[in-house]
Parts: structure tokens; sequence; C-alpha cells
């Protein structure tokens, strides 16, 4: 039955996540992985839904309104150290200071978020068809699953960075 759903929804899917991923910055296949993901949730708690067809042209627009408030609160620093031209040794010791926190949280993350941000981080510079072929996944699922390893790392770190002031 969840098989035929599946089935059924995908080119609806495929055409909603098409027409409303652009609007937000997000590939459509990213788009239709959450839908996926809600779903399958919704499946899990609820059974289907009652109204199949409806349920996800609802689900999708929910999720490209979830992407929207998040792209707004995500905004660079106005000033990035990273830019800095000064190596003095203070900045220096910032920036490795940085680095360590940040490779620390890395290893912190569960499942295989870890091994994935450990090699897109690495200093050989891995192509995607490289780090797919060391972890076992498919190319094209990496990109859902570094969105969703990244939002991971965020939540992750988020109570350990205080923001000098809002951004944005």
């Amino acid at each position: 039955m969840t098989h035929d759903l599946l089935t059924t929804l995908h080119p609806l899917l495929a055409a909603e996540a098409s027409a409303e991923a652009h609007a937000t910055g997000t590939e459509p296949g990213d788009l239709e992985q959450a839908v996926w993901l809600r779903l399958l949730e919704h499946l899990a708690t609820d059974g289907p839904p009652p109204d199949p067809h409806g349920w996800l042209r609802r689900a999708v627009r929910a999720e490209v309104r979830r992407t929207r408030r998040t792209t707004r609160r995500e905004q660079p620093y106005d000033s990035d150290p990273a830019d800095d031209l000064d190596h003095g040794p203070e900045q220096l010791a910032l920036t490795a200071a940085r680095h360590r926190a940040l490779r620390e949280a890395v290893h912190r993350l569960p499942g295989r978020c870890s091994p994935l941000l450990q090699a897109l981080l690495s200093p050989r510079d891995l192509t995607y068809r490289e780090i797919a072929g060391e972890l076992g996944i498919s190319q094209g699922s990496l990109g859902p699953e570094r969105s969703r390893c990244l939002g991971c790392l965020r939540r992750l770190l988020a109570p350990e960075v205080a923001a000098r002031e809002p951004r944005g």
C-alpha cells in the first residue's frame, strides 16, 4: 500500500517541487526529499492521509515556507574574520580555535553526518563522486544529506556560539 502511494505521488511531487523550489533558492531534489521524509513520518504516526494529493501540495508549500524562514534567518555576518588580512598571532590563535571547535563539533554529529562532513572538510578536496565512493552512498543523495547534516551542525553549535549582534 505504501509503495503504491509513493509511486502514485511521485510525479506530482516532482512537478510541485520543481515549480516551488527555485523561488526559495532550493534544489528541487532537496525539497522532494524533505517532503518524502515528512510523508513517511506522517504514515508512521497517522497512516495514509485521506486526500494524498491535497496533503502533498500542502506539505510542499509548508516545506517551502520553512525553507524561506530558515534562509531569512541564516544570513552571513557583515564582517567575517576568515577574510581578514591581519595574520598576527592573536588572529592565528582565534582561527585555530574556531577550526578546532568546528572539527570537534563535526566529530560529535550523529550517524553518517560526521564522516560526510569530515570528507567535505578534508584537505584532499574530494569530489562528490569520491566522497560517495568512500562513504558507500549514492552521489545524488550527498547534497540533501549534506544539507541535513549542516542543519544538525548549526543546531549543535548554536548554544556554543554566541552572536555578537543579530545577523541580517
